[in-house]
């Protein structure tokens, strides 16, 4: 395919993905309207699991390829490097850069919760203290992070799809490729033809992603209705205000640094945010931003490092959710929090948050051991679930733009963005 083709198809894609979002509210709210209320057997709920199942299609379509995918381009990136002194340069920059973006993030969230007082113009009746959640206990510790850093089997890691414990794995295996030299070069040269089939397997799996989308928002309007948006309204409002606000702060960064270009960055990775966006996953849309960024001109031996590195410790979106959330369930019940408890509230974010990677639904976890830990009824966290997909989609989005930024300001510090 000519690259003129390729062009036109990305942006019949990006169109297609569009307009699969909107007929899917569409769809989503005439069901809830002429099919919420009736008797049982309820037809909504045989329409809402052939959604489900169309989204979940998907979704297994992108985890098959999301551990070959990571596992080849990060070894192969390690090995071409040709030193652990490279590869340690880009890490400790992505590391700082991922600190400081989450550190930001957590600071946004919660200046904007104080200034807007969302929780205080809550209408809703509040959860009993002491209700149970239903939310798995897995604390959030420096330990837990530690101990789960090390695969104790990379076939596990694979299988459970746990990308921080392939990352780990993948960097010695890039590493040792890279100290014996020629020895390694078929493996290496097999491991970077494995990245170009995955990515061409993006592009196939690609095509059902509108019909994935339009199932999962049809699916999240006709079980909530757009009438949640009315008595959620002011809380999601703000949320989505904050993300784009955090999302206008990273492109000034990334201004700063990358000038114009920073628009066309904007261009390529608008479809892949589309994508997480749909179905409020992060991880539905990394095959397809790897190989937007590096159309887009990064260095695919940085994106091989700070791509996988970032899904772990770089998602800024959920990491300014959580002290918003905090905040807001502090608000709701009335507890009135000084600025010191604040302050120190971001540090242990900052760290803890880092602490689930791989958990199913790590922010919720995070927050609910942040809640306990600061005398904070759990219970509020109920009062976040009936539109914690709605808010995880924005999340979603936002994770992936960081990632984004992330990327493309690394290799323009390496000086390899072309």
């Amino acid at each position: 395919m000519s690259p003129a083709l390729q062009t036109s198809h990305r942006k019949h894609q990006t169109l297609y993905i569009a307009i699969a979002l909107l007929a899917g509210i569409m769809v989503g709210e005439l069901l809830n309207l002429t099919l919420h209320d009736l008797s049982q057997p309820n037809p909504l709920n045989q329409i809402l699991s052939l959604f489900t199942a169309l989204t979940d299609i998907f979704l297994r379509l992108i985890k098959m390829i999301i551990a070959p995918l990571v596992f080849s381009t990060l070894v192969v990136g390690m090995a071409k490097m040709g030193n652990i002194q490279t590869a340690g340069r880009i890490g400790i920059k992505a590391m700082l850069w991922f600190f400081s973006a989450s550190f930001f993030s957590l600071l946004l969230g919660m200046l904007l919760v104080n200034i807007f007082e969302p929780g205080h113009a809550l209408q809703l009746a509040l959860p009993a203290i002491g209700t149970t959640t239903g939310l798995s206990a897995v604390q959030p510790t420096l330990a837990n992070l530690v101990a789960h850093l090390f695969p104790k089997s990379i076939v596990d890691a694979m299988a459970t799809n746990d990308i921080l414990q392939i990352v780990v794995f993948s960097m010695f295996f890039g590493l040792a490729s890279a100290a014996i030299g020629d020895l390694a070069k078929p493996v290496v040269m097999l491991l970077d033809s494995l990245t170009h089939i995955m990515l061409k397997m993006t592009g196939y799996i690609m095509h059902f992603a509108p019909v994935a989308i339009f199932a999962a928002m049809a699916s999240v309007v006709a079980q909530q209705g757009i009438g949640i948006l009315v008595a959620y309204g002011s809380f999601i409002g703000e949320f989505y205000l904050g993300l784009l606000l955090l999302c206008a702060a990273l492109t000034g960064v990334g201004f700063v640094f990358l000038r114009g270009r920073i628009f066309s960055l904007l261009r390529h990775i608008r479809e892949p945010m589309l994508l997480a966006f749909g179905t409020a996953s992060s991880e539905s849309a990394y095959p397809k931003l790897l190989q937007q960024l590096e159309r887009f001109g990064c260095d695919e031996k940085v994106c091989g490092l700070v791509l996988p590195l970032g899904y772990s410790f770089n998602l800024d979106g959920s990491m300014m959710y959580m002290t918003f959330a905090v905040l807001f369930i502090a608000q709701a019940y009335g507890i009135d929090m000084a600025l010191s408890d604040q302050l120190f509230m971001l540090l242990v974010l900052l760290f803890t948050s880092k602490g689930v990677a791989g958990v199913p639904r790590a922010s919720l976890i995070v927050i609910a051991a942040t809640l306990s830990q600061f005398n904070i009824p759990e219970a509020g966290l109920l009062l976040l679930l009936g539109i914690d997909q709605i808010l995880d989609m924005g999340r979603s989005a936002t994770n992936v733009f960081g990632n984004s930024i992330a990327a493309s300001l690394v290799s323009k510090w390496e000086k390899s963005l072309r």
